[in-house]
């Protein structure tokens, strides 16, 4: 009952004063707030980019050929045709952990249908390409096996070429000139966005890789392979077993250089959201400063209310109030001053977020757990920076109270 009482003394004392509690809660207010949105919006992207990671399919393991220094010169990921088929063959026949495997060849081509032209990308993939990526037909056939060991002239394309060339119209069965070659849709991939680097997924057709490498590009030598591991908890110990399969059969000795890079879907994962992760991190860390400005904004209000009513302090006192009593009354008001703008803070912060994702297109996501944090995090301000005028109060000599003027 005590606390209660003393907890209404404190409420009178801010109601006093309405103007000066807002501006002084005003600080925390655009904290929390700040905090919130900042909080929101960092959750949003690593969401983003976690849909974008988990859009390339599961235990996935990407090997890039290149990496490679020659005359001086320092080749990057697919500069140079260093993969083969056959080492594709070798990954899945001799890991036991790898459970898929699908080269991968790409060039970026004119698809032509009558009047119509449109730049896209040609991939030359393996029949477990999809089942890797995890990215199902919309419409038609997966090409076969048997399209691949022929070389057949046939195409899987994605959303946005159907668009661009076809319209509304169904391209199964249609043959379009990819270059100077005839190939026939056999299947439409269904719609997947964008990937990490903001590339369309949907702009692409889909061949065997032995057609795209023998009929297009004239090649033997592959961009890359990607596989996927049978365990998630595997997936170190099956790239470091397929690096060492491929530096065998590559005759990479001792301390020579790879002429291959070897990623696991953690590491293009680790590599993606770092940058949200330090930007989320700096603009929170920001935010944060508001917080602390608003604590010293309630500390400074709390000692100037302690001056003004030092002659009520006197009195309590005089009358018998303890000085415990006296302090949590000062603390109280510090308290609820945070607690009360932590609580519109909250709510400005998730308005805050709605507006940024509508108004700007940023991906946004608030939780419960934030909001929580935000509060107690504003209490904790009111308890730290009230403390030191609640024990001023406190520690007044009730005769020097009384004779304040």
């Amino acid at each position: 009952m005590k606390i209660l009482a003393t907890f209404k003394i404190a409420l009178r004392a801010l109601r006093r004063n309405k103007m000066r509690s807002l501006l002084t809660m005003l600080g925390i207010i655009i904290g929390v707030a700040a905090v919130i949105t900042t909080v929101s919006i960092g959750a949003g992207a690593k969401a983003q980019v976690q849909a974008q990671i988990d859009s390339l399919g599961r235990n996935v393991i990407l090997v890039f050929s290149g990496s490679v220094s020659r005359g001086g010169a320092r080749g990057g990921q697919g500069s140079a045709g260093t993969l083969t088929l056959d080492d594709a063959v070798a990954l899945k026949r001799e890991i036991p952990g790898v459970a898929l495997v699908s080269p991968d060849q790409r060039a970026p081509v004119q698809v032509i249908l009558g009047n119509q032209n449109w730049s896209t990308m040609a991939m030359g993939e393996g029949t477990d390409y999809l089942e890797i990526r995890q990215w199902p037909i919309e419409r038609g056939t997966m090409f076969t096996e048997q399209d691949v060991r022929a070389a057949n002239k046939v195409a899987v394309i994605g959303r946005t070429v159907t668009q661009q060339l076809f319209g509304d119209a169904n391209p199964l069965g249609q043959t379009v000139r990819v270059g100077n070659v005839p190939f026939v849709v056999i299947g439409e991939l269904t719609a997947k966005g964008n990937n990490l680097r903001g590339e369309d997924q949907d702009d692409v057709v889909l061949m065997p890789h032995t057609s795209l490498m023998r009929r297009i590009q004239g090649t033997t030598n592959l961009r890359g392979i990607m596989a996927q591991a049978r365990d998630a908890d595997a997936l170190n110990e099956i790239q470091q077993q397929m690096t060492a399969l491929l530096r065998q059969r590559h005759r990479i000795t001792g301390k020579k250089e790879d002429d291959f890079t070897v990623r696991t879907q953690q590491e293009i994962a680790q590599t993606a959201s770092e940058t949200s992760r330090v930007m989320t991190v700096l603009l929170g860390a920001i935010a944060s400063v508001s917080l602390l400005v608003g604590g010293i904004g309630i500390m400074n209000i709390m000692l100037v209310s302690v001056t003004e009513r030092t002659r009520e302090i006197g009195i309590r006192m005089a009358v018998g109030a303890k000085g415990r009593v006296i302090l949590l009354q000062f603390l109280l008001e510090a308290m609820t001053l945070s607690i009360i703008g932590g609580a519109i803070g909250i709510v400005l912060g998730v308005a805050s977020s709605k507006l940024v994702a509508v108004k700007m297109g940023w991906p946004t996501l608030t939780s419960f757990t934030s909001g929580v944090l935000a509060f107690l995090f504003s209490a904790a301000v009111g308890i730290f920076f009230g403390f030191y005028p609640a024990r001023k109060a406190s520690r007044m000599d009730p005769i020097e109270a009384l004779r304040y003027e």
